[in-house]
Order: structure tokens, then sequence, then C-alpha cells
């Protein structure tokens, strides 16, 4: 059977690193999301505080096999 995919976009952030935000987006769509097979970095942006990096963002679109039960 061929597989049909779906992408959704998420925004992970963290004050410690680019890497960290995309964990942490990865982590909490994982709790909902089923199959999730790959991600793509779309943007990455950073907050400024006082002229230091306050904390990173990063948006992700991230696929995911459809089950056979899964609406388009």
């Amino acid at each position: 059977m061929e597989q049909v995919y779906k992408k959704l976009e998420v925004v992970g952030t963290s004050k410690t690193s680019i890497e960290n935000a995309i964990a942490n987006a990865l982590t909490r769509a994982s709790k909902t999301v089923r199959n999730m097979r790959w991600f793509d970095v779309v943007e990455t942006n950073g907050y400024i505080e006082e002229g230091k990096v306050s904390y990173y963002q990063v948006t992700l679109k991230i696929g995911f096999a459809l089950d056979d039960t899964d609406a388009l």
C-alpha cells in the first residue's frame, strides 16, 4: 500500500538553543499526532532582551502518514 502524508505547522520555543526548540515542538506534537515521519525547519527567529537572546523560536512543518481512518 502506498502512503499518503499530511503536513502541519507548529512553532517550538526554547531559552537554550534552536535544537531544543525543535525537540520541544516534536515532543509536544507527538502527544497528539501519530505516524510523524519528517520535518522541515521553515523559519527561525529569536527574541532579544537587553541586547541578548532571550529565547529561540523555530517554525516546523511536520509530515505524518495518514492512517486508513484519518480524514483528509
